[in-house]
Parts: structure tokens; C-alpha cells; sequence
């Protein structure tokens, strides 16, 4: 897994609630037993007219957000089935932060899983955000893990909270894999003794 310290990107914003998983990464793209190329089905029903041309109407299709690596967004990301291609489709369309007043529980917990840092804010902090977003053509968030911190370039500055664990494990890029390999040597001496007593 790729590690997360600091990470400077123009922000994308999308103006919705309760946005589930089925429109994040629409269910007959599921096929792929890759984690990778979710990224060209992502919100695939709002990003597409039936003809395959892009919406206009679709915030992720403005220039204005091309290139973000940062979604801003509002209340209960995630919500609806717990599949982990969500987080896949998200992290290869290029973002890597997703900041929000809350997020389905499954979902959250499949971001860190994946590499992605999906940031708590309040409803006041987000909106504040919005309005910056909304005013300045590529916005930009300059995001500390290590400080725990959010900036942009005009001053404001924010603090999130994070779980320790899953601070350190972003900060050295270890997924639930990466951390039993860290117990290696513990791992194999136990099965050393274990076939002695066979």
C-alpha cells in the first residue's frame, strides 16, 4: 500500500448527501477481480448520458476539478453496500483524500485499507470549505497526516482527528497485510516449533 504523509492537490467538490456505494461504482462494473481500472466506471451513472457523452451537469466533469486528488463532499459518503471496489474506483480516478461530516462505517474503514484518507470535518468546516471551493478556480488543500492538520492558501487552517493505528499505518503504508509481515520472524519461529511437535 502506498504510504500518506502530506499531499498539496486542487479540490473537487461534490454537493450531495447520503451519496451510496452503487453510484460511486455501479454494481454491473464488479466483474474485475483487479483493484485497479474502477477509476474510468466511477460515479458512472452521473458522469454519462446514455450515449456515452459526458453530463455537463455533472460536477467531476467541469475542468475547473481536473487533476483533484481531494473530494469534498457532504453528509454519510459510503452509505448503502459494503463493497470494497468503492474505495478501489475512488483511489484510480486519482483522489486520495475525501473530506466529509461523516461517512458510512464500512466504507471509512475500507479507505484506510486502501491508502485513501478519508477526513471528519464538521458541517460548519465543510460548508466553509464549499464556499472557498465555489470561489476559487483550482482550489487547492495542502494536507499534514502527520499534523494532523488541513490549510489553503488563504489562511485557513483546520485540525482533524485520526485514530493513532490508522495514522501510523497510512504514514508507513502498511495495510492489514504489511502489519502481520511486520510480525515475520514471530510467524515463522512459531511454525518452526510447530512442526518439531507434529
Amino acid at each position: 500500500m502506498k504510504s500518506f504523509s502530506k499531499l498539496d492537490a486542487i479540490v473537487a467538490t461534490l454537493d450531495r448527501v447520503n451519496v451510496d456505494t452503487d453510484q460511486i461504482i455501479p454494481k454491473q462494473f464488479l466483474k474485475r477481480i483487479e483493484r485497479t481500472g474502477f477509476g474510468q466506471f466511477l460515479f458512472y451513472d452521473w458522469r454519462y448520458a446514455e450515449d456515452g457523452s459526458l453530463r455537463e451537469d455533472f460536477e467531476l466533469n467541469h475542468g475547473r476539478f481536473d487533476g483533484a486528488a481531494v473530494l469534498l463532499t457532504r453528509a454519510n459518503f459510503g452509505c448503502g453496500s459494503s463493497r470494497e471496489h468503492a474505495p478501489w474506483a475512488l483511489l484510480d480516478y486519482g483522489f486520495r483524500v475525501i473530506i466529509a461530516p461523516s461517512f458510512a462505517d464500512i466504507f471509512y474503514n475500507n479507505c484506510f485499507k486502501n491508502g485513501m484518507l478519508p477526513i471528519r470535518l464538521s458541517e460548519q468546516q465543510v460548508e466553509e470549505l464549499f464556499e472557498r471551493a465555489r470561489s476559487t478556480d483550482g482550489y487547492r488543500l495542502s494536507i499534514d497526516l502527520e499534523k494532523q492538520t488541513i490549510s489553503d492558501e488563504q489562511g485557513a487552517q483546520f485540525r482533524f482527528d485520526i485514530d493513532p493505528h490508522r495514522r501510523e499505518s497510512l504514514l508507513k503504508g502498511l495495510d492489514d497485510i504489511g502489519l502481520t509481515l511486520r510480525q515475520e520472524d514471530r510467524i515463522n519461529e512459531y511454525e518452526a516449533r510447530r512442526i518439531q511437535f507434529q
